[in-house]
Order: C-alpha cells, then structure tokens, then sequence
C-alpha cells in the first residue's frame, strides 16, 4: 500500500478557487480526461488520448488553457489528480517536472455509493474524481486521502526486500510440491533444504520398499533444479540487501536502518524492510504510522451498539506484517522490557493461554517500547515509528 499525505491539505475552506481542474483515468489502451475549467459553467468536458501518450496529453492541457484564457481573459494553473494504479507514479512525476500541480489519490479514500448495485465506467469515476480534487482544494477535512509520491530512488531501494519475499513465496512452493510428490509414495523424512539434498534422493525407498520410479525421480530432479536457482537468487538479493545496509553504515550521519539493526531482536530483514517500507518519510504522530501500516482499529459505533472489529488492514501489508513478527518477537528477545511485562501479566491475569485472547502482542506498542529500549535511535527514527 501507499503513503498517505495531509499536511499540504488547506487549513480553510476555500471557494476562490481559480484553476483549471483535470482528472485522468489512466488504462492500459486509453486516458481519459476529464477537465473542468473556469468560465465554462459547470460543464466537465472529457477527451481521451492514447494510453503512454504523454505529449498528446500536454496538447490537450495547451488546448484547455487557450479556451479558458479566451473565455475569461486570465490564464489559469492546471491541477491533475489521478488514482494510485498499476501505473505507479511516472506520469506525477512528468507533470510535475513541467511546473503542474498534481495529485495521486489512494483510490479506496474517496466515497461512493453503498447501493448493492451502482454504475460505474471511467466517465463517471472521471467525474468523481474531480469533484474530490476540488473538495480536497476547497481545503474541505477528511475528503480523500492524497498519496505521498516516493522518490525515484526510495521506491528502488523497495525492489531489495519485495523481490525476496516473492522469493521466498516460490521457495515454499517449491519445496511443498517435492514433499507432496514425495509423500504419494510413503517418504515423509525428505528435507528439500538440506545440502545433502542430492545424494539423500539417491538413497530414498517408497514405503512398500521400492527404488523412486524413474519418471518419478527425473521429475523431483528438475523440481530441484528450480529449487537450487531459487536458492542462488535468494543469496544474491540478500547480498545485495547487505551491501546496502553497509553502504548505510559507512556514512557519517546514521541512518535508521543502522540504527534499527543493532536492537537485540531486530535483523537486517527486519531493519530493511522497516527503513524501505516505513521510515523512508516523517510521519507527524504514531497515528498517521497506524494507519499507513493498517494497524488502525476501526470502531462500529450506532446507537446501542458499540464493538471493534479488529484493526482496519488497509495500510502497507509488508511493514504491518514485519511489525506483527517483530511484536512477537519482542517477548523472546527483549524478556525483561516493561512492553514485555505488561503483556505476560495480561495474560497471566486472564487465567488462559496466549493465543486465546490475545492474537498478537499490540506493535504500536512496541513502538512505544522502542525509545525506552534504544534511546540512541534518535528523532526521526522515533517519530517513523510512531513513537514520537
């Protein structure tokens, strides 16, 4: 998931606002463009250029502006927003290395319909967000919530720990498909990972006392292949990621990923993925970091009722996660931490196990463990994690 980012929001409601407004709907054949601009009443207007064609775009941006400065005698800015897709933020950074103001909105922020069935094409999302681009201008609290666009260099330094994690996914799948082959004829002590790996397939019998069947045995050989250059490529990225993390520490300002990695508990994946997934901005408080990594809870409040239905996962799901394992691992490696205290004599008064009330020790709480851990961490790390 994105960035969310507020602050840039106007602290008033505003109603001059003298600026063309466009929103594009970007697909993989066709955006759509929908404008509404200054002395044209009320009417959107809606264009649509070749997906990729970006001076087809600006043209039409030059057009727009020529009608409105013929209109009104004035020349106005143009404003864009667009939903944070599949398109990633390329086409925000074009526009904004040509002087335009624009927005990426996160897409599930803006309100719709709770009608069971309600229509829904490109010309009406095209409209929608235009309406939410200029109630986000007006300065109007809680309208959508805008995306905090990486930079070119923070969203590659990403690739490092999400290529792994796809990595490791084929890895299981892998290694589950050889003990599922393996299991059909009766061997149920195979380990794929183990470096003997070969020379123990030589030495296998089925469960009725059989050599591995032929076709069998060429099949889990090539299924090894594939293991062992997954293997290889799980080496070379966490080499990578290593060489980062010490390019990090070698400079003279400490960087948070050094920082993070000498807390007991916490390893170079760990602090990688904190550092790439969360720390890479400043977040104002330890609420706008729940949020972002999906921890925020979310109440059900109406009348007489009032519940909680746990926390709200519409956040980052890899830091979230890492913040989950890393809580958990809290009461293993820092024991004696009052976050630590607190939770086990929780569950000691609670008179059940661990895992009947309690699915996971609070991360926000760690969070908050953290300064009192490792006081060395300093100010931004602090406030990355929302403990400030």
């Amino acid at each position: 998931m994105h960035t969310t980012a507020r602050s840039a929001q106007p602290t008033t409601i505003r109603s001059d606002l003298s600026a063309i407004f466009v929103s594009l709907e970007l697909s993989r054949s066709t955006w759509l463009i929908t404008s509404l601009s200054p002395g044209n009443g009320e009417k959107m207007s809606k264009y649509s250029v070749p997906a990729g064609d970006v001076s087809g775009l600006f043209a039409r941006f030059l057009k727009l502006s020529e009608k409105s400065r013929a209109k009104t005698g004035h020349t106005y800015p143009i404003v864009t927003i667009q939903e944070a897709g599949l398109d990633g933020f390329w086409v925000h950074r074009v526009l904004e290395k040509e002087g335009i103001e624009s927005h990426v909105v996160d897409p599930a922020s803006i309100a719709t319909s709770s009608r069971r069935r309600r229509a829904k094409t490109d010309r009406i999302d095209g409209e929608a967000l235009l309406r939410t681009l200029m109630a986000y201008k007006r300065g109007e609290p809680r309208v959508c919530a805008m995306v905090r666009a990486p930079s070119p260099e923070e969203e590659d330094r990403r690739r490092i720990c999400r290529e792994r994690k796809a990595l490791i996914v084929e890895r299981v799948a892998h290694v589950n498909r050889l003990k599922g082959l393996l299991f059909s004829q009766g061997i149920t002590n195979y380990e794929p990972l183990r470096k003997d790996r070969r020379e123990r397939l030589a030495e296998l019998r089925t469960g009725d006392g059989r050599m591995l069947p032929a076709h069998m045995k060429a099949q889990i050989c090539r299924e090894l292949d594939r293991l062992e250059l997954l293997l290889e490529q799980i080496r070379a990225v966490e080499d990578e990621r290593d060489t980062l993390i010490a390019a990090q520490a070698a400079t003279a300002t400490p960087s948070p990923v050094t920082m993070l990695i000498n807390l007991k508990g916490i390893g170079a994946e760990f602090a990688a993925i904190l550092w790439s997934e969360g720390l890479f901005r400043r977040f104002d408080n330890r609420r706008q970091v729940a949020a972002y990594a999906g921890l925020a809870p979310t109440p059900w409040q109406s009348g007489s009722i009032d519940r909680e239905q746990g926390v709200s996962k519409a956040g980052n799901p890899r830091l979230r996660a890492t913040l989950i394992q890393m809580a958990w691992l809290w009461l293993r490696h820092q024991p004696n931490s009052a976050l630590a205290q607190w939770f086990n004599e929780r569950v000691r008064r609670s008179g059940r196990g661990r895992d009947t009330d309690f699915s996971v020790p609070p991360p926000r709480s760690v969070r908050a463990e953290l300064p009192h851990t490792a006081p060395a961490l300093g100010h931004d790390v602090y406030l990355g994690l929302g403990c400030g």
